[in-house]
């Protein structure tokens, strides 16, 4: 076998050695050697390979530090948005994460001389949100990507709500004109019959009165002609006839008029019935078009809001124990991420509204509309609908206090942490 065989002894127990971190202090970054110890780390410093890249860095140590920064830096921030994306890690946790490949960047041939130095650059910067706790220093990533992504996506929506309300507003508007112009031609239509009918009425009542004249003139006359009694032989008293009464033998006569007066009230309820009626409908089906509108106006495509309970349902973060699990929403990150508090451990993660599902509390219980037409409002639990998937409610303070709601989707409401 040659010297330099690969399946030597000597070649497979090099491996084996160098397999593995070593003591950073034998490592050299230009020519990015390992030694196993110091007597190798001096023969490479005396070879002519070193003597080279020495000289190459003598001539523009500034642009190779900073080159060895970057690279730093850039690997650094990869391996925490591939591993801790959403989640608060310990910067030495990391930091050992990071180191765990052998062929990293050092950061002795940075700008950096130690890794406290570090973090709180990557926090002046924005790269990470930091803090200093008692044990140590802790990172949150801050995911710029997402975050313009998210931008992006909320301005075109923006531009597309912005441009179909206008339109709906403009349809509302014309649909209540030619309302209004109905409503007010009924109404003129109303008033002219009831014109009509009271002039009937008066005119039956003269008519009436003229005919009771002329059968009590005809009447009269009558009497004036009729002669009074039989003239008696015998000298005796004549008896006068009983007076006779024209008007007792008669049966009672109803006259036009009054049936008349007897009807019109009847029409002039039923027609001011309908009015009232005409207008009780519209006003419910105004009363209908705002909780159209408002619904319309506050139903949006983002719900979180700080101060309730939700649960996380990612299922990535299902090997860390987060799935399925309650937490207190701390923040509102460009309306769609949450800073989530877990309440069980404790731990702070930026979760994304569409991994996370709103909680219901027990019957009585505080929720909040978190949206829909009473977007905003704090209301008490009164009764489940689990065959319909909705809620009754009954909202408390504000402007609709004590209104009952009483199909509300589980979806709108939340539970509000106390």
């Amino acid at each position: 076998m040659g010297k330099s065989d690969f399946l030597t002894p000597k070649a497979i127990a090099n491996r084996i050695k160098a397999k593995g971190l070593q003591k950073l202090r034998w490592y050299c970054q230009m020519c990015q050697k390992q030694c196993r110890d110091e007597n190798g780390f001096k023969c490479h410093c005396m070879s002519e390979s070193h003597q080279r890249q020495m000289a190459i860095f003598g001539q523009a140590p500034d642009r190779v530090v900073e080159g060895f920064s970057d690279e730093f830096l850039e690997e650094f921030l990869t391996l925490l948005r591939r591993a801790h994306r959403s989640s608060r890690v310990a910067a030495t946790v990391i930091y050992n994460e990071f180191i765990a490949d052998r062929h990293h960047v050092h950061m002795n041939s940075t700008r950096w001389a130690t890794l406290t130095e570090f973090v709180k650059f990557l926090g002046r910067e924005g790269h990470a949100k930091v803090e200093d706790t008692p044990k140590g220093w802790f990172i949150t990533y801050i995911d710029r990507d997402s975050e313009q992504a998210i931008k992006a996506r909320l301005k075109r929506k923006r531009v597309k709500s912005d441009l179909a309300e206008d339109e709906r507003q403009e349809l509302m508007i014309a649909r209540q004109i030619e309302r209004a112009q109905k409503a007010q031609a009924n109404g003129e239509e109303d008033d002219d019959a009831n014109a009509d009918d009271d002039l009937g009425s008066e005119d039956d009542e003269y008519s009436g009165s003229d005919e009771d004249d002329q059968e009590e003139h005809q009447e009269e006359g009558k009497e004036a002609n009729k002669p009074t009694g039989k003239i008696a032989i015998a000298l005796q008293r004549a008896v006068p006839p009983p007076k006779i009464n024209p008007f007792d033998d008669k049966p009672k006569m109803k006259f036009g008029f009054e049936e008349e007066e007897e009807e019109v009230p009847n029409k002039k309820a039923k027609v001011a019935g309908k009015a009232t009626d005409t207008r009780r409908s519209a006003i419910d089906d105004l009363m209908k078009e705002e909780e159209k509108a408002k619904e319309r106006s506050n139903r949006k495509d983002y719900w979180l809001c700080p101060g309730i309970v939700v649960k996380v349902m990612s299922k990535s973060l299902a090997e860390k124990g987060y799935y399925k699990q309650k937490g207190l929403v701390k923040r509102v990150i460009d309306k769609y991420v949450g800073e989530i508090e877990m309440l069980e451990s404790k731990h702070v993660l930026r979760v994304d509204q569409d991994e996370l599902e709103t909680v219901l509390p027990q019957i009585g219980g505080l929720v909040r509309i978190v949206n829909g037409a009473y977007r905003g409002s704090n209301a008490r639990l009164l009764s489940v609908d689990t065959e319909r998937f909705s809620a009754k409610l009954q909202v408390e303070k504000g402007l609709y206090d004590g209104k009952v709601l009483k199909a509300i989707e589980y979806e709108d409401i939340c539970k509000v942490a106390q």
